[in-house]
């Protein structure tokens, strides 16, 4: 009676108005003692508040807990008034409080919401029957039995609450203490603590422990399961492990058995995705019931062996050292500024994001302008494994994508081939020639490698011998070739091509000093004091014994150079050489090119065009001569269809203007025209050189000579417009080794100075030409000649 009265007492003294405590995940029912961590401001002014007066707090649950700064709407109203027992200070601010719950109350309403929240309150009591009906005792029973059920099960809960709840009569308070200890979710617990009727109470307390023995039945049989798998794995295992050791003893070890054993291994190291892992296994089962001397058996032997060494999760970590593959692509190679700053750029977004697809990049140029050694290159900057394969003359689509197995000696195409060779999943894989790929009546190896260049395509491709997903997405792909128009349309889309032009004279012998040289003279045992070549004399070397956009030649040159060297020290005559100009030609014998001679004085009829080569710019003279006759043009100097279509556009513009030129009209039809460009025995085609025919048919017709300090490129229409060209570089270059620095370019052009390096452009002049007009007063000189 004493300790009702000191219940009652204590309840008495709950004040109509307290702080609330705003708590989230979590709903504290009466008579439960509980640590609370308080960080919220707040929160912490509402404990403050709470000491300072009754010590005692509102404990409400938030109805989502994600909202940090909750308002009086985010709070359920009904909640549980808690006695504050302890608080600690945390030194991060926190506030630690020992709580326990004392009575249910209902909020009536919001008194305070700033600096923290208080509310009025209205206990609600939950009256403990005088003596239970048979119904009540009977749910008390049943709940009881339901977690004893539970806890056999492996529900959690400590054998002191056990004891406390066997010992309970009291259905509100039973209830309580069961839903306090059974973990359940915010919104159940809230609907538990808002039940007022404590039968009611106790019955739905009864429902979701039947659940939740649903949930422990379900959850122990799987449990059971997993165990009886992982003690079937380890009998199996020590079985074997007895059994191998028996056939030891025994001496009877069986080779089949012995190579299954090795073949489990190594999948199990090779880390295979999961279908590849399944087919493997799938293979080995077959192996295993198969006699080992069978040619299937072999075929299996084989197929599982490439799957196996293939580098499914095997990988080169990438140097992301920007300054490192900086140095070490400048070592390499000379110059080639784009490319280099491409590959920078990918190590940075590298840097940046660690998955990424790698980039396929294609080269192309004149051969001997380094696009292979720069793949090698690439690879050594970036720490990966370099693989090279040619496409030059594939004409079998199972090159790419392999033979299936059931052709004799099938083998996987030479893409997985090269994966394996560079032992990892992420190599610079580079393609050589794929503008020289064929096509005949065993496939298209062109289509074959879409799928290969295709980063939305690659991540599965599959090998037609493997049968079996490969992910190719990590590989850096890097294709070269000469010319860009003879790559078939849909593999040219799928790669970004970057152009590498060739060298000019001054890169030439920046890279002879600095790569050709040095190589050379290590490869033929000699050093720099023993054979020295003068600047003038590698720049004649260049100019007049090699005649190519790279250095290929210029190479072998310098090789030759340095047997004829070695050959005169091994037969003892000198020890140091000093090759000059002078003495170049006692070396290497005459010059093998000798320059365009220069025109002497301004002509009628000859002009000078610019042309781009394989081998880089050079300059034509392009002739025109008149005669009595009927007005027919003749072409001649092997000229293709396109320079003849820009003959014929030429004339016709000429003809056309003839009033503004000054032509008399009748003298077209009483005189035949020859155009001809030397040398006769070297095929020509292209469509630049347009402005510089008009301009020599122009000259021929009006008798006004032809600039010879002026050089020219640019296409002509029959309205006289100047249409843009390519290969502006080494055109400019071309027209600056013959000494002449004024050169006329089409206006659209004008823009790709800015690619052209300064050292090029100096003390040059360069005329914009939008019309054929602007180009005939820039190039012919004076008025009409007197016959």
């Amino acid at each position: 009676m004493a300790e009702k009265e000191k219940e009652i007492d204590r309840e008495a003294q709950i004040p109509d108005n307290i702080p609330v405590l705003p708590v989230r995940d979590i709903v504290v029912f009466p008579y439960m003692i509980i640590p609370l961590f308080v960080g919220r401001e707040m929160s912490i002014k509402a404990i403050e508040q709470a000491l300072g007066e009754s010590r005692m707090i509102l404990l409400l649950t938030q109805k989502d807990l994600n909202i940090e700064n909750p308002a009086v709407t985010d709070l359920y109203e009904t909640g549980t008034v808690g006695m504050i027992m302890r608080m600690l200070k945390l030194p991060d601010g926190r506030v630690k409080i020992l709580v326990q719950g004392l009575a249910k109350a209902k909020v009536s309403g919001f008194t305070q919401t700033v600096p923290f929240i208080s509310a009025d309150i209205q206990k609600v009591e939950e009256v403990k029957p005088a003596s239970l009906t048979i119904e009540e005792e009977a749910q008390i029973r049943t709940v009881k039995e339901q977690l004893d059920k539970a806890v056999s099960y492996g529900k959690t809960i400590l054998p002191d609450i056990m004891v406390v709840i066997e010992n309970l009569d009291d259905p509100g308070r039973l209830a309580d203490l069961v839903s306090s200890n059974l973990g359940l979710k915010t919104d159940q617990a809230q609907e538990i603590l808002e039940i007022q009727d404590p039968t009611k109470k106790l019955k739905r307390v009864s429902d979701i422990l039947s659940r939740e023995i649903e949930l422990l039945i379900v959850q122990q049989k799987i449990q059971s399961e997993a165990r009886g798998e992982i003690d079937k794995t380890q009998r199996e295992y020590f079985l074997r492990e007895q059994l191998k050791a028996i056939q030891k003893e025994l001496g009877d070890i069986d080779e089949r058995a012995e190579e299954v054993r090795e073949f489990k291994k190594k999948i199990e190291d090779a880390r295979m995705p999961e279908k590849v892992l399944k087919e493997a296994e799938k293979q080995l089962k077959r192996l295993e019931k198969m006699h080992p001397d069978s040619a299937e058996a072999a075929t299996i032997r084989t197929y599982l062996d490439w799957l196996v060494e293939l580098p499914w999760a095997k990988s080169t970590k990438d140097n992301l050292d920007i300054k490192a593959a900086k140095k070490v692509l400048n070592d390499d190679h000379y110059d080639l500024e784009k490319v280099k700053e491409r590959i920078l750029e990918y190590l940075s977004v590298r840097k940046i994001k660690e998955k990424m697809k790698g980039p396929i990049l294609c080269f192309i140029g004149p051969p001997g302008v380094g696009k292979t050694s720069l793949g090698r290159s690439i690879a050594r900057s970036l720490g990966r494994e370099f693989v090279r394969m040619s496409l030059g003359g594939v004409r079998d689509e199972a090159e790419i994508r392999g033979h299936r197995r059931t052709y004799v000696g099938a083998l996987p195409g030479r893409i997985i081939q090269g994966i394996k060779t560079a032992g990892t999943n992420n190599p610079v894989f580079m393609l050589d020639e794929v503008d020289k790929i064929g096509m005949d009546f065993r496939g298209d190896p062109s289509s074959a490698l879409l799928e290969v260049l295709d980063p939305e395509q690659n991540f599965a491709f599959a090998d037609h011998y493997l049968s079996v997903p490969f992910d190719l997405t990590n590989v850096m792909f890097i294709t070269t070739g000469n010319l860009a128009d003879t790559i078939p349309g849909p593999l040219r889309d799928r790669m970004e091509i970057i152009y590498l032009s060739g060298y000019t004279t001054e890169e030439k012998l920046g890279i002879a000093k600095k790569y050709l040289l040095p190589k050379q003279l290590e490869e033929h045992g000699l050093t720099s004091k023993i054979l020295t070549i003068a600047d003038p004399a590698l720049n004649l070397l260049i100019s007049q014994y090699t005649r190519e956009a790279g250095v290929r030649n210029l190479e072998r040159e310098i090789a030759n150079l340095c047997r004829k060297v070695a050959k005169r020290i091994a037969e003892g005559r000198e020890k140091t050489f000093m090759v000059t100009v002078k003495n170049l030609q006692s070396f290497l014998g005459v010059p093998k090119y000798l320059p365009e001679e220069e025109i002497e004085h301004d002509e009628v009829g000859v002009s000078t065009g610019l042309a781009w080569t394989e081998a880089g710019g050079d300059i034509i003279y392009i002739e025109a001569t008149t005669m009595k006759g009927r007005g027919s043009l003749t072409l001649t100097g092997q000229l293709g269809d396109v320079m003849k279509e820009s003959a014929q556009a030429a004339l016709s513009y000429v003809r056309s203007t003839a009033k503004s030129l000054g032509i008399k009209d009748d003298i077209f039809a009483k005189t035949d025209i020859h155009i001809h460009v030397p040398a006769g025995a070297i095929p020509k085609d292209g469509p630049s050189a347009g402005i510089t025919i008009a301009t020599a048919v122009a000259s021929v017709f009006t008798g006004r000579p032809v600039n010879k300090n002026i050089a020219m490129t640019g296409e002509v229409t029959l309205r006289g417009r100047v249409l843009p060209i390519g290969g502006l570089k080494e055109k400019t270059l071309a027209a600056k080794r013959m000494g002449i620095r004024k050169v006329i370019l089409p206006k659209r052009n004008k823009k790709d100075l800015e690619d052209i390096p300064k050292y090029i452009k100096k003390d040059m002049e360069f005329i914009f030409a939008e019309t054929m007009e602007q180009v005939l007063k820039a190039a012919l000189k004076g008025k009409k000649q007197k016959s």
